[in-house]
């Protein structure tokens, strides 16, 4: 009798215990009617797929690492230079005079020039080129605009004859699906913290 109660008790136990009986669909975002036929919707994260990367040879695989130095190095000071500029946007009216707007670009220039000078000045022409090209990835806006904007047609003109002396374009654009389709995977993964 004993025996019998306790086998019992145990079926009964599994089986309000068992999920068996729970819907299989029960956290569906929504129900979408197709053709008469009801389909629940999901909605699905993001999934990135990193493959991983292989050279035939080794110089191509060297050029790859000294790519992601660069842009490991460069990076930092493009997304620094989008913020400081969503700053200075905000701090500097629209409708502000000419003097008012040139002494508060000028004090934001020397205050970038004494916080970055130093380490801008030691970077390589290949470091520059990919921080032009950054710079426009981060502002949306190309460096020749940016200086055109902020310091006028005269010094845009003059930074851009010293740029192409140097085989720099002020007005490259960056192009994350052609050109620069290897700097932007190498962001990803940056982002990702793969490298």
């Amino acid at each position: 009798m004993k025996q019998s109660f306790f086998l019992i008790l145990i079926c009964l136990f599994y089986a309000f215990a068992s999920p068996a009986q729970k819907p299989l669909l029960a956290h569906h975002d929504s129900i979408v009617v197709v053709d008469g036929d009801t389909l629940p919707h999901f909605n699905l994260s993001a999934v990135n797929v990193y493959n991983e990367k292989k050279f035939r040879k080794k110089f191509d695989d060297q050029q790859y690492w000294r790519m992601v130095m660069r842009v490991k190095k460069v990076l930092p000071y493009a997304k620094e230079a989008a913020a400081l500029l969503r700053k200075y946007e905000l701090e500097v009216p629209p409708d502000a005079r000419g003097r008012d707007r040139r002494v508060y670009i000028r004090k934001a220039e020397d205050e970038l020039m004494n916080k970055y000078g130093a380490t801008l000045k030691k970077m390589s022409i290949n470091d520059g080129r990919i921080l032009i090209k950054l710079i426009d990835r981060e502002t949306s806006k190309v460096s020749y605009d940016l200086i055109h904007e902020l310091k006028g047609d005269v010094s845009a003109i003059f930074w851009q004859g010293v740029a192409r002396i140097f085989g720099n374009n002020l007005k490259a654009k960056y192009d994350p699906w052609g050109e620069d389709r290897q700097i932007e995977q190498i962001i990803m993964y940056i982002e990702a913290g793969l490298i």
